[in-house]
């Protein structure tokens, strides 16, 4: 219940300001956050960490698969085979990639 009255709290609290605020002032953080997202750092930095979390990921995935393999059923080893060869098989993925 506590938890509860602090998110209402919190949410009127929040609304106040907001509107107080304005759209104006709403379209200016909407700018400030496009410049930001937009900027090279930004970007480089953020393909950076989405490759880190992909090398990561195929990490903890084949440490995963060897201490689980044979104890895996069946059913769920053939379901992961396909998905990885639909895929293409190659373990790549286009998350985090700036396609533009």
């Amino acid at each position: 219940m506590r938890y509860r009255l602090t998110f209402v709290a919190g949410l009127a609290v929040g609304y106040v300001l907001g509107t107080k605020a304005g759209r104006e002032r709403y379209e200016q953080l909407k700018k400030s956050a496009r410049q930001v997202a937009q900027n090279p750092a930004v970007r480089n930095t953020a393909e950076s960490a989405a490759q880190q979390g992909r090398h990561y990921a195929d990490k903890a995935y084949h440490v995963v698969s060897d201490k689980v393999g044979d104890r895996m059923p069946d059913s769920v080893a053939q379901r992961v085979r396909s998905l990885r060869e639909r895929a293409g098989g190659t373990g790549g993925d286009d998350w985090g990639t700036s396609n533009t």
